[in-house]
């Protein structure tokens, strides 16, 4: 506890209950997990394929794009369809900024403490891009009405690159 000389001269008792009161939306602000969880939900740990299986719509700078997940007959993964997704540098002078494709994915859930289930996408066609070449890795954030997949780039602030299941 500290004493406080207010303006009126008599002096308070401030506690450090009282002090981390006052703090503690500040700390929250702050916080990458709220900052997820408040726009998309939040950041799963694990998840199965028949979970994520569906058509993700683009919000933010995925507008536009589209992901179609299907499962493969009870093994893990499927077959994946993209509209309108980014291309990697390296293609752009081929392709253009998004191209139309197809190829296989899987899910992996986090193995390691503080780790995050993704979904990663193998393109195909229209020709096979090598990992990074393209957006091929989506972390997973899901509630109780919602799910979104989304690049995880910057974990103080709502992705910008977010697809949400329809």
């Amino acid at each position: 506890m500290s004493r406080v000389l207010p303006a009126g001269g008599r002096p308070r008792l401030v506690t450090a209950a009282a002090v981390l009161g006052l703090l503690s939306p500040l700390a929250g602000c702050s916080s990458a997990a709220s900052s997820v969880e408040a726009c998309m939900g939040k950041q799963a740990v694990s998840a199965t394929s028949g979970e994520l299986a569906g058509t993700y719509v683009g919000e933010g700078h995925a507008k536009g794009a589209t992901i179609t997940l299907k499962t493969s007959g009870g093994k893990p993964g499927g077959t994946v369809t993209v509209h309108d997704w980014p291309t990697g540098d390296w293609y752009r002078g081929e392709l253009g900024d998004t191209f139309d494709g197809k190829g296989t994915w899987d899910v992996e859930g986090g193995t390691r403490s503080g780790e995050h289930a993704q979904v990663h996408l193998f393109i195909t066609e229209p020709r096979l891009f090598l990992r990074g070449y393209t957006l091929d890795a989506l972390s997973i954030a899901t509630d109780s009405k919602r799910t979104h997949l989304y690049e995880d780039d910057d974990p103080d602030v709502c992705p910008a690159f977010r697809l949400r299941l329809t």
